[in-house]
């Protein structure tokens, strides 16, 4: 009994520690990669748990080995756009302007009960109100309500805003973000001619992001300065 309770404590706080190491809160925050991760690394420690006779390392080292891959795996993405879009994909639009991409719940397998279940949850009634809805990479849907439907708070009181898209974020990392800049109000040739007239290369660019009514944010790397610019919508 005490050579299990003690393995019991030891794989608790192994399994703690290798989740506080995927940087994640909660589950919902997971990848299809980091859930893999977590199913594998319980099963492991289920079975170091159920059989006394199987030495300790035996689990220790698998769990670890898993854990290091996904840690690995996490720093390549960050290296590479391609590969992460390739293991994680992208997040999808489902819903513009009230009307529902067909094509795009059949791609990613939703119903519309589910739909209509998230917009319950967001306190959306009518998908009418909504202006964009957006599937993360991790299954979850945001919504981006029109204005007239939004919640009025303090800052908006007698502020008229028009029906407006959410922020394109064009640029991340020094790599174009292609699937928004196709919606953007642009092209590549009017990104390239804002980032030239203010003396910016397009890697030395952290986040650019561009919406009709605030106009154009860009937060430059921190090699070069880490400077924040803001340009007003008619840059």
């Amino acid at each position: 009994m005490l050579i299990i309770i003690m393995r019991s404590v030891v794989l608790y706080l192994l399994i703690v520690t290798s989740l506080r190491l995927m940087g994640k809160k909660q589950l919902a925050q997971l990848q299809p990669s980091e859930l893999v991760t977590t199913i594998l690394v319980s099963n492991i420690a289920t079975l170091s748990l159920e059989d006394s006779s199987v030495p300790m390392i035996y689990g220790i080292v698998p769990i670890l080995m898993i854990v290091c891959l996904d840690v690995f795996m996490s720093y390549i993405m960050l290296r590479s756009a391609k590969i992460k879009r390739l293991i994680t994909g992208t997040p999808q639009i489902i819903i513009s302007d009230g009307i529902i991409d067909q094509r795009v719940m059949k791609n990613l397998r939703y119903t519309i009960d589910e739909v209509c279940e998230a917009m319950r949850e967001a306190m959306i009634f009518d998908i009418s109100q909504v202006q964009y809805a957006i599937v993360e990479t991790n299954g979850k849907i945001n919504f981006y309500q029109k204005s007239k439907y939004r919640t009025t708070e303090n800052g908006d009181m007698n502020i008229k805003v028009p029906n407006a898209d959410p922020p394109c974020l064009l640029i991340k990392d020094g790599v174009v973000n292609y699937p928004a800049l196709n919606r953007w109000n642009g092209g590549e040739e009017k990104l390239e001619s804002i980032l030239k007239a203010n003396g910016i290369k397009r890697k030395d660019v952290f986040l650019l992001t561009d919406d009709k009514i605030n106009g154009t944010h860009i937060v430059l790397k921190e090699r070069a300065s880490g400077k924040v610019i803001d340009l007003p919508p008619d840059a």
